[in-house]
């Protein structure tokens, strides 16, 4: 079965459900094997954490990873197994030797090329039941659809030069309706695709939805980030008083570049490549997405300088023009952009705005999106800059995505201010100030590097 519901409705927790539901009918006999973008590995361990704790979890990643007889122990006792699609070649040997009950692909759109390596490796492993989780709207993609129909149940669609003939050249070239409407009769029992926009979903929606993006960190960034703690920690120990809390929030703006790209921390001059950042690497998954739906996003980051390589990244991956508005952007000009975003059919989609310039007064309700690339470690300040979208005028549902690094200093923050347990609102108020407080163990716990966290494919 394809599960393919638009983004943000919840495919992750369903799947959970899904599993529960098996473990709790006594179904649940053999571990299931899911394969993900490594990129969305973290998030996974954490939901079922989080929503199935009695559901028994083996990460099978990084160089620490088992192989042979010992991997096959550890899958057995396992109900789930995650994995990325990187490893599922490298690694086919070890997952050919277990029975798995169920093999599920999240953002399944990573097998339309039916030739890939990795996606004939996937095609290899054996299991009871097979399911594909993808936010992109197959039907619109006819290669895509008869990759995925084929791993979902293999020959079902025929041979591809005979979907080709078929259906594909058909529809695609000569827009021939009979074939469209013979293929959505065969594809349909095997798709739920649910829209934001059906009326018997949006009534159940909340009008805004906040989420947070657990990211990893490529090797590069662990590397930079551990030298940075570690050179500042001697400093700021042997100092003390106003050069001390200056040199903690010049230690934590360092760390905030890294978390977002090396290029950003190093000042290059050069493109910004997605492999070289966990959090970039996500964040072109998920913009891929909701370009595919027609959707539209507001781009939220504290550094102008950032938000200037984001927009030449993102022009040159999409090939669309992307709004950029910050502290210099003229009033002229900020007032031509918020009008062609705004009111413009075929304008801008996306719309990246420095946190300070773009975070109050203006109105950008066309986007549904809101992401916080990087976080200003102050609800008040984040909340304001997502009205930006989520204020009246608004008739969607606003998907808020809020970026944290996993393992570093994002993380730690995010979940004392989620928590509120260590801090008012009132202390959080003041900005990063109340983070020059701590004392240097405190500090050093707050910034210590979990490297568990690297998402780099080693081995």
């Amino acid at each position: 079965a394809c599960l393919a519901d638009d983004m943000g409705l919840g495919k992750t927790i369903q799947l959970i459900a899904f599993l529960l539901t098996l473990r709790q009918s006594d179904l649940l006999t053999a571990p299931v094997l899911l394969i993900c973008p490594t990129s969305v590995l973290g998030n996974w361990e954490r939901e079922i954490r989080k929503f199935a704790p009695d559901l028994k979890v083996l990460m099978h990643h990084g160089d620490k990873r088992s192989h042979g007889a010992v991997f096959t122990r550890k899958a057995k006792t396992s109900n789930i197994v995650l994995t990325s699609y990187a490893l599922v070649q490298r690694d086919l040997k070890d997952f050919e030797r277990v029975e798995w009950q169920g093999l599920v692909l999240d953002e399944a759109q990573n097998i339309k090329n039916p030739d890939a390596k990795q996606s004939k490796a996937v095609r290899q492993i054996d299991a009871q039941f097979r399911i594909a989780l993808t936010g992109t709207p197959v039907e619109n993609r006819l290669a895509e659809l008869w990759s995925i129909m084929d791993f979902l149940n293999p020959a079902y669609l025929g041979p591809k030069n005979f979907f080709q003939r078929r259906f594909a050249t058909p529809i695609e070239r000569y827009g021939d309706t009979a074939s469209l409407k013979t293929l959505r009769s065969l594809v349909q029992p095997f798709i739920l695709r649910r829209l934001k926009t059906d009326r018997s979903i949006i009534q159940d929606l909340p009008e805004k939805q906040e989420m947070t993006v657990f990211c990893g960190l490529s090797e590069e960034q662990a590397q930079l980030y551990q030298a940075a703690v570690d050179k500042s920690l001697e400093e700021i120990e042997a100092s003390e008083g106003v050069q001390r809390r200056g040199m903690i929030l010049g230690l934590l703006t360092r760390l905030k570049q890294i978390c977002n790209h090396p290029s950003q921390f190093l000042a290059e001059k050069k493109a910004v490549s997605s492999n070289r950042s966990g959090k970039l690497l996500r964040f072109d998954e998920m913009v891929e997405e909701l370009l595919d739906e027609g959707d539209r996003a507001l781009i939220f980051t504290q550094y102008a300088d950032w938000g200037k390589r984001l927009k030449a990244h993102l022009e040159a991956l999409f090939n669309q023009e992307t709004l950029f508005l910050y502290g210099s952007t003229s009033k002229a000009k900020r007032e031509e952009m918020v009008d062609r975003f705004q009111h413009d059919p075929s304008g801008p989609r996306l719309f990246i705005l420095s946190l300070k310039a773009g975070g109050v007064g203006l109105n950008l309700t066309r986007a549904n999106h809101v992401f916080h690339f990087d976080r200003w470690w102050n609800p008040a300040v984040e909340n304001q800059a997502t009205d930006r979208a989520f204020r009246i005028g608004q008739t969607k549902t606003v998907q808020v995505h809020k970026f944290v690094c996993t393992g570093t200093l994002e993380e730690k923050i995010h979940d004392m201010i989620e928590s509120k347990k260590a801090l008012s609102e009132q202390v959080v108020g003041a900005g990063e100030q109340w983070l020059t407080e701590l004392d240097t163990d405190q500090l050093r716990n707050l910034l210590l590097l979990d490297r568990s966290a690297v998402i780099d494919e080693a081995g």
